[in-house]
């Protein structure tokens, strides 16, 4: 978001991981920054979050949402809502690659099981297209505003040469086409708004942990720098990239 004299206002969906909490204490950090609303599914997860609003005042409120439940999305809405009636920067980090009991990516067709590939998708890929039809009054208006959601370079098609992982990259590649056509409702509706998939990077997360072995050191970032690049791609973006999808350096990415 290029700085302005306005006071600017933002949602970070997923704000009690490593990239949207990240991403929360950047937003804190300027200073045309009003308010930060940061959204948590897992109160006992979410300890850091809870700690920072409390020391933000006003200026960050922490909300309990479920990304697979409309009505969670829709209650954090009105209390947006409530208190502005426009956002300029909506960003989704909700999302899930493995988990400590059944989900875990598949290395082969052997291992392909209809409820995780379902439970890839409920997380993954819908709640994004259900935070943008709930946010869509929010991001009206005559003022710039982004709606960002964090994909994955691994769910493109035409970037696919190994194979394996079904669930996710699949569920990624539903994201971006949500996303994409997401984009071409909302240049109708709210022509102000700009819609980006973003691939993050690998983060040093939990979700990259038990898969970084094999990358590169200069290639697995903090989540603080993930933070700030995927900030600068959201502060940069043009009408012309919504419905785009970029890397972390803002290399578009194929579909």
């Amino acid at each position: 978001m290029p700085t302005t004299e306005q006071s600017q206002t933002a949602v970070v969906f997923g704000a009690s991981g490593g990239i949207g909490l990240a991403i929360a204490r950047q937003l804190l950090a300027r200073p045309e920054i009003e308010r930060v609303w940061g959204t948590y599914r897992d109160r006992d997860r979410a300890a850091e979050l809870l700690q920072l609003a409390e020391t933000q005042g006003d200026r960050l409120r922490a909300l309990p949402m479920d990304g697979t439940d409309e009505r969670d999305i829709a209650a954090v809405t009105q209390a947006i809502a409530a208190t502005t009636n426009h956002l300029d920067l909506a960003i989704n980090c909700i999302g899930i690659l493995h988990d400590q009991e059944r989900l875990q990516p598949e290395k082969s067709l052997r291992q392909i099981d209809r409820d995780r590939l379902l439970r890839y998708f409920e997380i993954n890929s819908i709640p994004s297209l259900l935070i943008g039809k709930q946010l869509i009054d929010l991001l009206k208006g005559d003022r710039r505003s982004v709606f960002a959601c964090i994909s994955a370079k691994i769910g493109s098609i035409g970037d696919n040469q190994l194979g394996g992982w079904y669930g996710y990259r699949a569920s990624k590649a539903a994201l971006n086409m949500y996303l994409k056509t997401l984009a071409i409702e909302y240049a109708r509706r709210c022509p102000r708004a700009i819609v980006l998939s973003l691939h993050p990077g690998t983060t040093d997360t939990a979700l990259s942990k038990p898969f970084q072995r094999n990358v590169p050191p200069e290639k697995l970032f903090s989540s603080d720098r993930t933070a700030t690049q995927l900030l600068t791609l959201c502060d940069r973006a043009t009408p012309a990239d919504s419905g785009c999808f970029f890397s972390w350096d803002g290399t578009p990415l194929p579909w």
